[in-house]
């Protein structure tokens, strides 16, 4: 178990590695392959009307010029060592880990994502807990019901739960509970954990049950599906021959086999969610790292994109990887066989 764990780590770090390079290229390379000069890229830094002199001073502080493998490693450097940024007079110092500075407003990225990662946590997190408990629930009540109006109307629900688009059932729903309904009457607005949980809760019911309504339906569909193949299973027949009782039979023998997809899509689409929910953030005008990524693409700032990027990255390799640990404890055959 050990030695399997050990394997995994490494495959994360190389992982994050190879990410790391790709996004680095993709954002400071392909610029200049597709035409555009240093000088064009430092312009859209500098302001209006950039001169020459200005245009030659950014090159310079952010070493536009020098080779992307240069560059590249100065990026890792600062994240183990930390980075001093030239500001005109004054030279600014980013400690490890530093992700670099942000070109639109010469603050370090790494504080900025920090400052942002909460909102995104408290959204992912609650509303990930609300999609895997009703829409698990909700496909074993399907299966166990197969063919009757109780499952008909599940996978009806289901069906409109992966249809409809979050921003979609987002709008209505605080059309109908926000300036209807007046339950949000000052409308939605996050609060921090440590200063209010309560109402760090009761502002987050809204976007948490809006974004579990999307998932939850794939959660509930992929449920269902597995019990009814699982319930055909000789084992399902020969534990309920032996008398064993109805309860015992779903939840020990059929619900556990048919968990392990569950456990994979969990462990990806959390780790996603993680790296920012775009879409929700924006209708609920929340400031969490996915409206930070929309912002940083609308103005440019490609050291912040990137930090988001890299952000959502080790979010979803270290879901992967309890996913994987998790499979290894559950059925001992994966790490046998890895």
């Amino acid at each position: 178990m050990f030695a399997f764990i050990v394997r995994r780590l490494v495959g994360a770090v190389v992982m994050l590695v190879i990410v790391s390079m790709v996004t680095f290229g993709i954002f400071f390379q392909l610029p200049k392959l597709a035409g555009q000069t240093t000088d064009q890229l430092a312009a859209s830094y500098v302001g209006k009307a950039p001169t020459a002199e200005a245009i030659a001073d950014v090159k310079e502080r952010l070493g536009l010029d020098d080779p992307i493998a240069v560059q590249y490693g100065r990026f890792v450097k600062g994240i183990f060592a930390g980075q001093d940024y030239s500001n005109g007079p004054s030279v600014d110092h980013c400690s490890a880990p530093c992700l670099g500075f942000s070109f639109r407003t010469n603050e370090p990225v790494l504080p900025t994502l920090l400052d942002r990662a909460p909102v995104t946590l408290s959204l992912g997190v609650g509303a990930a807990i609300i999609w895997l408990v009703a829409g698990v629930g909700v496909g074993i009540l399907s299966a166990l019901r197969r063919g009757t109006a109780v499952d008909r109307a599940a996978m009806a629900v289901a069906l409109a739960g992966v249809s409809l688009p979050v921003y979609f059932t987002g709008l209505v729903s605080m059309s109908i509970f926000v300036y209807t309904l007046k339950v949000w009457p000052d409308g939605i607005a996050y609060v921090g954990f440590l200063d209010n949980p309560g109402q760090w809760a009761w502002n987050l019911v809204l976007p948490w049950v809006t974004l579990a309504f999307l998932y939850a339906a794939t959660y509930a569909r992929l449920t269902r599906s597995g019990m009814l193949e699982t319930l055909g299973e000789d084992y399902i027949r020969t534990a309920r021959a032996k008398g064993l009782g109805e309860r015992t039979v779903i939840v020990r023998h059929a619900l556990r086999a048919s968990l392990t997809p569950i456990v994979t899509i969990f462990g990806l689409d959390l780790g996603l969610l993680l790296g920012g929910a775009v879409l929700t953030e924006q209708t609920f005008s929340l400031a969490g790292l996915g409206s930070l990524s929309i912002d940083s693409i609308l103005s440019g700032d490609l050291p912040m994109v990137m930090g988001v990027v890299l952000l959502a990255t080790v979010f979803i390799v270290l879901a992967s990887l309890i996913v994987d640990i998790l499979y290894a404890v559950v059925d001992p055959r994966v790490r046998l066989g890895s």
